[in-house]
C-alpha cells in the first residue's frame, strides 16, 4: 500500500555520503594553512639567513681589518713603537667593536646551535669579544708602561729612575694582564678540529698571539708592581750581583765568575762593591744543610764552591746559597740576589753603547763575549788577574746602566729580553716579592716553582776548563703528537764542538787538568734530564742507540745524569721522549752562547 508524499520526492542519502560531502573545501582550507605556514617559515629562515650573512660580511671584515692592524701593532709593540701603536689603536678598537656587535646579536646567538655552522659562529663571536678586551684595555696599559720608560723626564741625569709613574701604572697593568688572561684562556677553549679551514688558521693564529700579548702583559705587570719596591722606593735596598761566565757551564748559564753589590734607593742604583770569588774559597762543609735529593743529583759542592752554587736549575737555591755565604764571609745581608749571563750583558751594551773597562781598553756589544770568553784567557796568563778582570768589566757595564747611559726604553727591552731567554734571574728576600718571582720565569724556580709540566735539559761542565766558549748547543722539539691516549713529544739536543785547532795548546786553565787516558782539549759535559713532575723518564737516546747514567727523583721528577765526551770537531745528539700537557711541550735549558733558556712547541689546538 502506498503513501501519498506532499512535494517532490528527494532520493536518500547514504550515511557516508552526508559525511563526506564538506571536505574538499576543508582540505583546501587546511593545505593554506600549511602552505602558509611553510611560506612564513621559509621567510624568516631567508631573512635569518640573510640577515646572518650580513652580520657574517660585518663581523669577517672588522676581523681582517683588525688582524692586518693588529699584526703590526705587534710588531711595534715588540720595538717599543709606542708613538705609532698609540695613533693606530683607535682604528682597531673601532673594527673589532664591530665585529662584536655583528657576532653578538640574538639571530646570530640563536644560529650558535646549529651543526656544522654552530661552531664557526660561536669561534667568530668568541675572538671578536676577546680581541676587543684586549685591544680597549690591555693595550692601552702598554702604551702607558711604555710612555713612561720613554718619557724624557724618566730618568735624571745621575740616572735615577722616576718611579712614580710605574707606581701609577701598576694596579691599571695588573687588571690588563687580567684580561689578557681572561681573552687567552677564552680564544684557547675554541675546538678549531670543528672549524672550516678559513675561520681555523685565523684563530690558530689568534691564539698564539694572544699568548704573546698575555705573557707581555703578564711581564708588564710584574715590571710595575716589583719595581719601585725594589728600587728603593719603600727605603734602600742591597743586591748581590752575580756575573755567570758561559765559558765553564752551569745549569743557570755558566758558572759564577764575580760579584758585584747594588744598592738601589728611590730609583738610583749604584755599584757599591765587587769581589772576585777567590774572595770567598772552597769551604769544608755546605753552608747550608743539603737534602740528599740534592746531594745524589748536584753533589755537596753547590753549598761548598759559591762558582758551583748554579749547578742546580732552581735559582731561588742557588741564591738562598750565595746570600748565606756572603753573609758568612762578607758581613753583609742582601734584600736579593741577581744573575746575567755574558750574552744579556752583551744586550746591555746595545742598549748603552761601549763602555771603557778599568784597564782602558773599549768594549762593545760585538766584542764583549770575544772579550770576556776567549781573547781574556790567551792573553792574561794569571787566573787571578782574568777573574779580576772578568770582574772589572762586569762591574763597569752594571756602573754604566746604574747612571744613566742608554735609552731607558732599550734598556729595559734589553733587560726583558735576557730574562725571557733565561739570561737574567731574580731572587728576593722579601717573602711578599718572591711568591711572585716564583711564578715567573725570571724568578727562574724550576724545582719549586709553578711549573710541574716542563722538561729540563741542563748542562753543566766537567772538563774544570774553560772551552764551552766554542761549544755550539740547540735543544728543539721534534716529532710532536697531539692526539691518542698518551700524546708525546721527542726533545733533541744537539752539541756540536768546534774548538781551535792549536786548543792543546792552550793554557791549562782553559783546556782542564790532563787526565789519563783523555787528550787534552777534550769537551767533558754532564747533561741532566728532568721529567715533568709525576711523569716516567724514557730511556735517554744517544746517536743511535741508549744511554744511561745516575738516575735519581728531585722535587717529584725524575732525573738521570750522563756524561758526554767530545774531542774537538765532534758532535753528539741526544734524545728523551717526554708527554704532552695541555696541548704543549715546554723545556726548560741551559742558556748558552747559542741557545735560548726556554723552548716551547704546542700542539694546533694547544
Amino acid at each position: 500500500m502506498s503513501t501519498a508524499v506532499d512535494g517532490p520526492v528527494t532520493p536518500h542519502a547514504r550515511p557516508d555520503e552526508a559525511l563526506d560531502a564538506p571536505a574538499p573545501r576543508g582540505r583546501r582550507r587546511v593545505a593554506r594553512r600549511v602552505v602558509g605556514g611553510v611560506l612564513v617559515v621559509l621567510a624568516v629562515v631567508v631573512v635569518a639567513a640573510g640577515w646572518l650573512v650580513y652580520r657574517g660580511l660585518q663581523a669577517s671584515e672588522a676581523l681582517l681589518s683588525a688582524r692586518t692592524v693588529l699584526s703590526d701593532l705587534q710588531t711595534e709593540l715588540e720595538q717599543g713603537r709606542t708613538d705609532r701603536l698609540e695613533s693606530r689603536l683607535p682604528q682597531v678598537q673601532e673594527d673589532l667593536a664591530a665585529a662584536r656587535r655583528a657576532s653578538s646579536d640574538p639571530v646570530w646567538r640563536a644560529a650558535e646551535v646549529l651543526p656544522l655552522l654552530g661552531p664557526n659562529l660561536t669561534a667568530v663571536r668568541v675572538v671578536s669579544a676577546s680581541l676587543d678586551d684586549v685591544t680597549r684595555d690591555a693595550l692601552p696599559a702598554v702604551v702607558m708602561l711604555n710612555d713612561a720608560l720613554a718619557a724624557p723626564e724618566a730618568r735624571s741625569a745621575d740616572g735615577r729612575l722616576d718611579l712614580a709613574p710605574f707606581v701609577a701604572a701598576g694596579p691599571r697593568i695588573v687588571a690588563a694582564a687580567d684580561t689578557a688572561r681572561t681573552a687567552q684562556a677564552a680564544v684557547a677553549r675554541i675546538e678549531t678540529d670543528r672549524l672550516v679551514g678559513a675561520v681555523a688558521g685565523p684563530v690558530g693564529q689568534l691564539t698564539d698571539g694572544l699568548d704573546r700579548v698575555s705573557g707581555a702583559l703578564d711581564a708588564g705587570a710584574q715590571v710595575a708592581t716589583l719595581l719601585p719596591p725594589m728600587l728603593g722606593a719603600d727605603g734602600p735596598r742591597t743586591y748581590l750581583l752575580v756575573s755567570l761566565n758561559s765559558a765553564e757551564l752551569r745549569s743557570a748559564g755558566g758558572i759564577v765568575g764575580a760579584f758585584a753589590v747594588l744598592r738601589a734607593e728611590d730609583g738610583a742604583v749604584t755599584l757599591t762593591d765587587q769581589r772576585s770569588t777567590m774572595d770567598l774559597g772552597g769551604i769544608d762543609a755546605s753552608i747550608l744543610p743539603l737534602t740528599d735529593e740534592e746531594l745524589v743529583v748536584d753533589t755537596d759542592r753547590i753549598g761548598r764552591w759559591v762558582q758551583d752554587a748554579v749547578i742546580t736549575p732552581d735559582f731561588p737555591r742557588s741564591a738562598e746559597l750565595l746570600a748565606a755565604r756572603w753573609e758568612r764571609d762578607m758581613g753583609q745581608r742582601v734584600d736579593g740576589v741577581i744573575a746575567a749571563d755574558p750574552v744579556a750583558v752583551r744586550y746591555l751594551l746595545e742598549a748603552t753603547g761601549p763602555v771603557t773597562e778599568p784597564g782602558g781598553s773599549t768594549i762593545g756589544s760585538e766584542d764583549v763575549l770575544r772579550v770576556l770568553l776567549s781573547d781574556s784567557y790567551l792573553q792574561i796568563p794569571d787566573p787571578a788577574a782574568v777573574d779580576a778582570f772578568y770582574a772589572g768589566v762586569a762591574a763597569t757595564i752594571f756602573r754604566a746602566v746604574g747612571s744613566g747611559q742608554g735609552d731607558p726604553h732599550a734598556l729595559v727591552t734589553a733587560l726583558a729580553r735576557a730574562g725571557s731567554e733565561g739570561r737574567l734571574r731574580l731572587w728576593s728576600a722579601h717573602p711578599q716579592e718572591q711568591d711572585t718571582l716564583v711564578s715567573t720565569t725570571l724568578g727562574a724556580a724550576f724545582l719549586t716553582g709553578d711549573f710541574p709540566d716542563a722538561t729540563g735539559v741542563f748542562l753543566n761542565d766537567g772538563t774544570a776548563g774553560k772551552l764551552d766558549y766554542y761549544l755550539t748547543t740547540t735543544v728543539t722539539v721534534e716529532d710532536l703528537r697531539c692526539t691518542g691516549e698518551d700524546p708525546s713529544a721527542t726533545v733533541r739536543l744537539d752539541l756540536d764542538y768546534r774548538p781551535p785547532a792549536d786548543v792543546a795548546s792552550l793554557p791549562a786553565y782553559v783546556t782542564g787538568p790532563a787526565r789519563a787516558g783523555v787528550p787534552v782539549g777534550t769537551l767533558s759535559t754532564n747533561v741532566t734530564v728532568y721529567a715533568p713532575v709525576g711523569a716516567p723518564l724514557q730511556s735517554l737516546g744517544r746517536g743511535e742507540g741508549f744511554v744511561s747514567g745516575t738516575t735519581a727523583t728531585a722535587a717529584g721528577r725524575r732525573v738521570q745524569v750522563v756524561t758526554s765526551r767530545l774531542e774537538p770537531g765532534a758532535t753528539e745528539t741526544y734524545r728523551v721522549t717526554v708527554p704532552v700537557r695541555d696541548g704543549a711541550v715546554s723545556v726548560w735549558t741551559t742558556p748558552t752562547l747559542t741557545s735560548p733558556g726556554f723552548v716551547t712547541a704546542s700542539c694546533p689546538n694547544g
